[in-house]
């Protein structure tokens, strides 16, 4: 396993969120963006022309695409009829890589503990957190759900908090579009060490909302209000804006990451001037491993640049875990959460941090590589006919379908694979009903980060349910559908007006992704 160099990041970088949020309020791009994560080859022109046709929109929906049964390329895995299904490493390491793949889940699933203790390498939970490892939200490496009706012990959700930035452009923090809670952090963590209280009890009520389709069917789409109960630290601050998260499947994601940034971009088109109705935004971040701007690609907001960042971020706001690019022993706690700043952790050994560098490229190794499963049922005519209204209705505007990765000099698992992974990355307005009212970075209170959809149709099969979007709150694809708004509002109501056969086959072909 190769051992990477990182800048380390501490509260003292105000110019890196100076930066930042200078890029929030920037309504273009500010220079090249660049994919500072990836060893690439510039592309030829030769490749950029088969690039442009394996990816163009097909004009036959009679049989099925060439090499779509492969959506990860020659990453692909053999499709598993259990739970395990999205647990694979991907189809194209060599052994020596799955033995680090399986390390990688090893820290994957570990359960951590508290400080002191006598086992060295897993102490550190905590004091205040939501989970003691990552497979406990990221369930069989699938997707989250919400507590109601479903085992509470398994939840894998929680409330991300902030607070609108100041006016007073004296302070460099005054800048910034949104800022932490003084009391909460970035993140309320439901759970705590013994001696500590938690932040919060997560309350959800829903509303029943008709939706009458065109056949005259009825479907009943359930809103959510969420409140923080039982608060442990002294009440919210009166602009704190809550936004629920529903941890997301983790398959394909070193092939996310491997796209390249101008494919992305140039599906960009924040001021609709193709006049489509898609105004498709990037997410500009500040790259704490890199120290300078980067596009978002993870998280339900793209509020995240690479699967290290993302994972160092998920370690520190979930578990409580310091690492070299989030540093503090104490998690998310805040300077005011007193006793949680001073609580014992496990910093100080010869790994230095909770879970070192080595640990850190070893998890990321992990994520990276969790294969995609193959297609199924993809030469089936009513499939067939879903992906017909699929591209004809307009969904293909976001779920971009496929792409061809970069070629990678020191990842040949992701380097130059054909994809199919139906996103472009990108935040898109999905209008009021979705809207979360909570600025992230670039992100606006109504966008979202279009969701990949390959493994979709695998959800009740690894997960148990069939919990969709970032909150979870639909219940089924057709309802995830219906929630849609913005700048999918048209692609939503020609759903609604389709023809029961018509809008089966699409759930069909959804189901077979």
């Amino acid at each position: 396993m190769r051992i990477s160099t990182h800048r380390k990041w501490t509260k003292a970088s105000k110019l890196s969120i100076l930066a930042v949020a200078a890029l929030a309020a920037t309504p273009s791009l500010s220079g090249e963006l660049q994919d500072l994560h990836l060893n690439f080859l510039p592309r030829t022109d030769d490749e950029a022309a088969r690039i442009a046709k394996v990816t163009a929109p097909p004009e036959d929906f009679s049989a099925p695409q060439q090499f779509e049964e492969l959506p990860a390329g020659a990453a692909t895995v053999r499709l598993r009829t259990d739970a395990d299904a999205f647990s694979q490493p991907s189809g194209n390491l060599e052994f020596e890589q799955e033995l680090d793949f399986k390390v990688g889940n090893g820290l994957f699933k570990k359960l951590w503990v508290s400080s002191p203790s006598s086992t060295l390498a897993s102490d550190g939970l905590g004091p205040l957190y939501n989970a003691r490892s990552c497979q406990r939200c990221h369930i069989k490496d699938g997707r989250g759900h919400t507590p109601n009706g479903l085992n509470d012990s398994a939840v894998s959700m929680f409330l991300r908090i902030s607070i609108p930035g100041g006016a007073n452009p004296t302070e460099i923090e005054d800048y910034i579009a949104t800022q932490p809670e003084p009391n909460y952090g970035g993140q309320m963590q439901d759970l705590a060490l013994p001696g500590h209280p938690a932040e919060y009890r997560l309350d959800i009520t829903y509303e029943d909302v008709p939706v009458t389709l065109a056949d005259g069917e009825t479907v009943t789409l359930r809103k959510p209000t969420y409140v923080a109960a039982d608060l442990g630290y002294g009440p919210l601050h009166p602009q704190a804006m809550l936004s629920p998260r529903v941890a997301p499947q983790m398959i394909g994601l070193g092939l996310l990451e491997a796209i390249p940034v101008e494919d992305l971009l140039a599906k960009a088109d924040p001021d609709d001037a193709d006049g489509d109705g898609i105004s498709g935004r990037p997410n500009i971040v500040w790259a704490i491993e890199y120290a300078k701007p980067m596009m978002g690609r993870f998280g339900h907001k793209a509020g995240m640049p690479t699967i290290m960042e993302q994972s160092a971020a998920a370690f520190a706001g979930d578990i409580g875990i310091s690492s070299p690019l989030y540093p503090a022993g104490h998690g998310d706690c805040t300077e005011l959460q007193v006793n949680c700043v001073k609580a014992p952790h496990g910093d100080g050994y010869d790994r230095t941090f909770e879970i070192d560098q080595q640990g850190m490229d070893l998890i990321t190794f992990y994520s990276r590589n969790l294969g995609v499963p193959e297609r199924r049922n993809l030469g089936d005519p009513q499939v067939l006919r879903g992906k017909q209204e699929f591209h004809e209705t307009g969904c293909t505007l976001c779920h971009t379908p496929s792409y061809v990765t970069h070629r990678l000099e020191d990842r040949p698992e992701h380097s130059f694979q054909l994809i199919w992974p139906y996103t472009d990355l990108l935040l898109h307005d999905m209008g009021e009903g979705l809207a979360d009212n909570r600025p992230e970075a670039r992100a606006t209170g109504r966008e979202w980060r279009t969701a990949p959809l390959w493994g979709v149709g695998l959800t009740q099969q690894v997960s148990g349910h069939t919990q969709f979007l970032h909150d979870g709150r639909a219940r089924s694809l057709l309802e995830a559908i219906l929630w849609h708004g913005g700048e999918a509002q048209t692609a939503r109501d020609t759903v609604v007006a389709m023809p029961k056969p018509d809008r089966d086959a699409l759930i069909r072909f959804l189901e077979s992704l």
